[in-house]
């Protein structure tokens, strides 16, 4: 590396600053077959450290996602993401359907996102959100995908902004806790945690690609961690293994190691089919953080594959990946 900053002395520098840190070795098991739980940041809730991918579970039949939520949440998966717009809201109304069937509300942390920046729009989401989702109220809703710059003024406006109609909602009960996505831009990130609010949540790409590109590990998640905002841990395949695997050698299972050894309170995995759902289980039952020569190999053998960004499509300005319902506006807007 450049600066006279060698690639050993760079991934030191990762490994003192985020991995292997409190939040890892606070996770707790009710007993050795159950999955390990970890404090959501200062909220005072405690989550499983896999959650459901609410995109999946959209995707896929209805019947097998009903079926997976079933078993997956008796198996002790706790957390289920979603957001307004995935699957043009069928993601929501599965997750409704399947948590109604099975009389499971009161055994997991809900959570949505958000897509519109303006009040109107945030406050219509979040209705819909509660209605698709049989809930009277949601345990946390955040931002979606927030991205381009001017969009931390917009839901910042004072009279228009979707923060306002977040903080009213929370204030009628609607929702407990409030938090923002994003996946391009660390400085964007950092833009909305240098605001003068109280962040009760953060989601972002965490994975051993990043850890050399544009990184989030390096730049937004020892912030967070600071703060005692939780961190919500995504695309730890980098939204395709073969991302990853064609690039270098090594296991998904690995990548889940390497992503779940970072102190995030839980990794959110796209799960397709049980054989997905039960590795995914498997894994979190049998998590021990990697060891610090091993996480050192990893970055190592990473580092050629993740110098240029390619694989990380979702960090490229002009690819258009993120909240597409906000996109859409913009270009609206915009003529």
């Amino acid at each position: 590396m450049n600066n006279g900053f060698s690639r050993r002395e760079f991934i030191q520098t990762l490994m003192a600053g985020v991995l292997l840190g409190p939040v890892v070795l606070k996770s707790q098991a009710a007993s050795m077959s159950a999955i390990p739980t970890r404090a959501l940041g200062k909220t005072g809730e405690r989550v499983s450290i896999v959650g459901f991918g609410g995109w999946d579970l959209g995707f896929i039949d209805e019947k097998l996602a009903v079926r997976m939520m079933h078993e997956g949440i008796d198996e002790g998966i706790t957390f289920i993401d979603n957001a307004w717009e995935y699957n043009q809201g069928r993601s929501e109304e599965v997750v409704g359907k399947g948590l109604k069937e099975g009389k499971l509300r009161d055994k997991v942390f809900l959570m949505t996102k958000v897509c519109a920046r303006d009040y109107e729009g945030a406050k219509r989401h979040l209705d819909d959100a509660l209605r698709r989702m049989n809930t009277e109220m949601i345990d946390m809703v955040q931002l979606h995908s927030i991205q381009y710059d001017g969009d931390r003024e917009r839901v910042f406006d004072p009279e228009n902004g979707a923060l306002r109609a977040l903080i009213e909602g929370k204030k009628d009960g609607k929702l407990r806790f409030i938090g923002f996505t994003g996946h391009r831009d660390p400085k964007i990130h950092l833009d909305m945690l240098n605001m003068p609010f109280e962040w009760d949540a953060t989601q972002m790409p965490l994975n051993i690609l990043d850890a050399h590109y544009n990184s989030f590990q390096q730049k937004i998640l020892p912030v967070a961690n600071q703060r005692d905002i939780a961190v919500l841990g995504m695309k730890s395949l980098v939204g395709s293994f073969d991302r990853i695997s064609t690039r270098m050698q090594v296991s998904a299972e690995l990548c889940r190691h390497y992503a779940l050894s970072l102190p995030v309170s839980s990794l959110i995995c796209g799960m397709q089919n049980f054989d997905e759902m039960r590795m995914m289980i498997e894994i979190a039952r049998d998590f021990k953080p990697l060891t610090g020569e091993k996480i050192s190999e990893m970055l190592d053998n990473a580092a050629f594959a993740a110098k240029t960004g390619e694989a990380e499509y979702y960090k490229d300005s002009n690819h258009g990946y993120g909240c597409s319902y906000h996109t859409k506006v913009l270009k609206e807007e915009q003529g």
